[in-house]
């Protein structure tokens, strides 16, 4: 797999512990070591501008997409590569997963978690069918992964689910885990857990 631009779900925490902001910027400085074009949400503090600003300092491209609103507060970076404004949440959320090769989760809070729910569903639907790799830093995904396994064993979704996502422990396993992936197909789709 040919690996070009990705979509980065990361957080704005400024509080959160050191390590999470550590293993953002070893991301953006991987990434942009492999010429690989970062699609992210646009901010400019916590995880979100730590990867960045990595990638960035490191001849990286970095396209970032952030809401109107956001942009009145003045939550963007205005450094990147390219920044896009957007209407709303919804728009922001699907121009970032458009037109990527892969998916990558970073710890994050309930805007982060919503965002990478979303790519597995829209994958399980058969809307995006690219490699989802969560990077478990401090073993952040541990319950998120128990949860989806249990949503397995309970039969709301189907054992071939699993095969959606993949974890790694940090950053530099993230384009091994990409290139391992197996491909997902749009017959693997469902619309009810069996």
């Amino acid at each position: 797999m040919n690996v070009k631009k990705v979509c980065v779900y990361c957080a704005s925490s400024r509080q959160c512990d050191p390590a999470y902001h550590e293993a953002a910027r070893e991301l953006g400085r991987l990434l942009a070591a492999h010429d690989i074009t970062i699609v992210y949400g646009g901010g400019l503090v916590g995880s979100m501008g730590a990867m960045a600003n990595a990638a960035l300092e490191s001849g990286g491209r970095v396209i970032g997409i952030l809401p109107q609103f956001m942009h009145e507060l003045e939550w963007g970076h205005t450094s990147l590569t390219e920044l896009i404004i957007v209407n709303d949440i919804h728009e922001r959320k699907r121009m970032m997963i458009s037109d990527v090769d892969a998916v990558i989760a970073l710890p994050g809070g309930c805007g982060t978690l919503e965002e990478l729910f979303e790519a597995i569903t829209w994958k399980r639907l058969g809307l995006y069918s690219g490699p989802i790799v969560l990077v478990n830093t401090r073993n952040f995904f541990a319950p998120c992964v128990a949860l989806l396994s249990r949503c397995i064993d309970e039969r709301f979704m189907d054992p071939r689910h699993a095969a959606m996502w993949t974890v790694v422990d940090q950053p530099a396993d993230v384009l091994p885990a990409i290139h391992r992936a197996p491909p997902w197909s749009p017959g693997n789709r469902s619309f009810a857990g069996l």
